[in-house]
């Protein structure tokens, strides 16, 4: 393959993928009664800090927070049941979504989020391109990167402290889409005792030595090789802004990315296709299209990282929910098999049931 060739494929594909104390009034926060027309009170506590203004609506609102585990700040995206209100005693189980790259909680407005009413949604900041991950160099001019520490040791003890949340691996779990499904896997293969759940839609699930492109992807959206290129997870793109800004050092995330002596040993060991039997007693869905088979859309490949780890669970006797929806003609009235939240939206239409009837049994 011509070089040109493989590096186009390489820029559509990053394009795509890319028991605690509480804290002071944390207990108040969780019980009080605001009227309907405000979101909930939320304490700081666990390392976060709230900073600017809570944006939204009782039910559907963006927080704003900083942590010194990740440079700058970020928003949580939280929607509650339409009758989170109407009885102060109930608690609910909670999904966690995670959004692609280069996105922003705030653009996550699926539609398929508004039919459930027996569950809470986190969204938490992912970064553009933060990956999921503990970065091994904390020292790039992207500041500190410790996304997985932010996720599971803070945002999630800080959700049950202020919301009101069956607190318990039953009672949760977590999905994503593109980076997030690779998130996703990658949280729920690290920390099954916190999830029931897992969910890939449309993930980076294969980062072995076999998925080389992919990896350059990865790599790509480190050292912002896409320059002005903009690609979006939920369609948003703006030219004039590069989301990958600063670039950092290849190996930044997960050293260094080539196969050779060993030196790419820790992109295997977060490779989620190597570890699928640490899902072992966690439910695990799959959701993918094929681009229409064209070599140049994402999807494409991301069937194929999909079908590898579909393969894994084979040969490990796993049960799971698999669902490759090829061009989309069959899946929904709004996706077409792309790299889009048309697809998305109805991935999730199939999922969020599937979670509620998990969460009751």
């Amino acid at each position: 393959m011509r070089r040109t060739s493989r590096w186009r494929m390489v820029v559509a594909l990053t394009a795509a993928v890319v028991g605690m104390a509480l804290p002071a009034g944390a207990a108040e926060a969780a019980t009080a009664a605001p009227t309907a027309s405000a979101p909930p009170p939320m304490a700081d506590g666990f390392g976060l800090t709230q900073v600017d203004t809570t944006t939204g609506s009782a039910t559907n609102f963006n927080l704003t927070v900083t942590t010194p585990e990740v440079a700058g700040k970020h928003h949580i995206k939280i929607i509650l049941p339409s009758g989170y209100y109407d009885d102060p005693a109930r608690r609910y189980p909670v999904l966690y979504f995670l959004h692609g790259s280069p996105d922003d909680p705030v653009q996550q407005n699926y539609p398929a989020f508004g039919t459930t009413n027996s569950m809470i949604t986190v969204i938490p900041d992912g970064g553009a391109r933060g990956w999921y991950a503990n970065w091994l160099n904390q020292k790039t001019a992207a500041g500190a990167q410790n996304w997985e520490t932010f996720h599971l040791q803070q945002v999630i003890p800080f959700i049950d402290a202020n919301l009101r949340t069956v607190a318990t691996k039953k009672t949760r779990a977590i999905a994503g889409v593109s980076m997030g499904g690779f998130g996703a896997l990658h949280y729920a293969q690290d920390h099954p005792e916190l999830f029931s759940q897992t969910a890939s839609l449309s993930g980076d699930i294969d980062l072995s030595a076999n998925a080389m492109d992919l990896r350059l992807a990865v790599v790509a959206s480190l050292i912002d090789a896409q320059g002005a290129f903009c690609g979006s997870s939920s369609g948003v793109c703006d030219p004039n802004v590069d989301p990958y800004k600063p670039g950092v050092d290849s190996d930044a995330l997960f050293g260094s990315p080539y196969p050779v002596f060993n030196a790419d040993r820790v992109w295997n060991e977060v490779d989620p296709s190597q570890h699928m039997d640490k899902l072992a007693g966690v439910g695990v869905s799959i959701y993918v299209g094929n681009g229409r088979g064209s070599v140049t859309e994402p999807e494409f490949w991301l069937e194929s990282a999909s079908q590898h780890v579909k393969s894994r669970m084979d040969a490990l006797g796993m049960s799971y929910h698999y669902v490759d929806y090829g061009d989309g003609a069959a899946w929904g009235t709004q996706c077409n098999g792309g790299h889009n939240g048309g697809c998305w939206d109805q991935d999730l239409r199939d999922l969020i049931p599937r979670l509620e009837r998990s969460f009751a049994s």
